[in-house]
């Protein structure tokens, strides 16, 4: 206790900036504005948007949009040569951090961190934090293949490398000695755990085909037992949209899909609830929210493999990981779960014993050490 004190007296006065691309559906901005809003309890926090859109989410604390902002044609910027496409906005980025005499800025994902050169070049005593929502090899080998050298310089360039999982720990420090594993926090209240007896699978994800697998999902769903289906909240770009439908006439698994679309709090909620079982099928995560969501409401789960479900289930302990994008593996465990309520009903307990250690006051209590203590002080 007392040393949640000392750190909430030494972060009280920061002022501190989380950058964000903008503020839409997305897990990296669900988890900034979640912190954020918590954060903002203790420590001056503003939220400030390359995009100017109107925020999906709720935020307790200030949203600045940059003096000149992007259009949506190149966030998510996956390019080369990003400090040419965004030379107007990491100016700008720079004056508002100095002007306003930020103490800590919290940059999400590669892109942003890519700015932090710049950012302590301008004002070399704020605390630039790089938060990395995506496992090491996504990054480096798929998203910012054509900007490597930038994301880089730019990990180097931190005060601060904050991770989710062990995995990314070990990579991530290869290139800042100054690495830590913070967990994303729970971003849902479950007022009530799930009804395990209900023959509902719940899916929660956008539909983005290879990510999330959903290709494997669908086919996955053709070897359901009699009368189960899958409940699927998310909703994709038209593309994916019009790919999902094909899989689902492909497969022939009309009957065995609930599709809600997107959904957020009171229906996402109903969502978990009504469900049984949590499946995950991801060809690649970093920390999956809604693996948490689902946790919280009691729901066992059943995924495969990849850094961030080995990072909640810990060697099956808390639940079953299957083989990667192995669909006859998948169907296999996922017929025993949904044939034994005494596997549910212990996979339940797992679940609600192991998002504990994501609880919001303990993700506060550790971003408050790294916002309120310099960098040659971490370990």
């Amino acid at each position: 206790m007392a040393a949640v004190t000392y750190l909430r007296r030494a972060a009280q006065l920061m002022k501190v900036l989380i950058v964000l691309e903008n503020v839409v559906m997305d897990g990296v901005k669900r988890a900034a504005t979640v912190v954020g809003n918590d954060l903002n309890k203790y420590v001056d926090v503003t939220y400030y948007s390359l995009e100017n859109v109107e925020p999906y989410y709720t935020l307790d604390a200030p949203l600045v949009t940059a003096k000149r902002t992007v259009s949506a044609d190149i966030l998510n910027f996956f390019g080369s040569d990003p400090y040419g496409a965004y030379a107007d906005q990491i100016t700008d980025l720079c004056d508002f951090i100095e002007r306003n005499a930020f103490e800590a800025v919290i940059l999400p994902a590669g892109l942003l961190t890519s700015f932090s050169p710049f950012i302590k070049e301008t004002t070399p005593k704020v605390n630039v934090i790089a938060w990395m929502h995506n496992n090491f090899k996504t990054y480096m080998e798929q998203y910012y293949t054509s900007m490597q050298t930038e994301f880089k310089r730019g990990l180097r360039a931190a005060d601060t490398v904050v991770v989710l999982t062990d995995a990314d720990y070990a990579k991530y420090s290869e290139f800042n000695p100054n690495t830590v594993k913070i967990y994303n926090p729970l971003t849902l209240e479950a007022p009530q755990k799930a009804n395990l007896r209900k023959r509902v699978i719940a899916f929660t994800g956008r539909i983005a085909i290879q990510h999330k697998g959903i290709d494997l999902l669908l086919d996955a769903a053709r070897f359901l037992h009699k009368d189960w289906k899958i409940a699927i909240a998310g909703s994709g770009t038209p593309a994916d949209m019009k790919i999902f439908h094909e899989l689902i006439a492909k497969y022939g698994v009309e009957d065995k899909i609930i599709y809600r679309g997107a959904l957020k709090d009171k229906e996402l909620r109903h969502h978990y609830e009504d469900a049984s079982i949590f499946v995950s099928t991801s060809r690649w995560e970093g920390m999956p929210l809604v693996m948490g969501e689902a946790m919280g409401f009691g729901l066992p789960v059943v995924a495969m493999k990849n850094t961030g479900s080995d990072e909640y289930l810990r060697d099956n302990r808390y639940g079953i990981i299957t083989k990667p994008q192995d669909v006859p593996d998948f169907v296999r465990v996922l017929d025993k779960m949904t044939r034994s309520l005494f596997l549910r009903r212990y996979y339940s307990e797992r679940a609600l014993e192991r998002i504990q250690h994501f609880m919001p006051a303990t993700i506060t209590k550790q971003w408050l050490s790294v916002i309120a203590t310099p960098k040659n002080e971490l370990v």
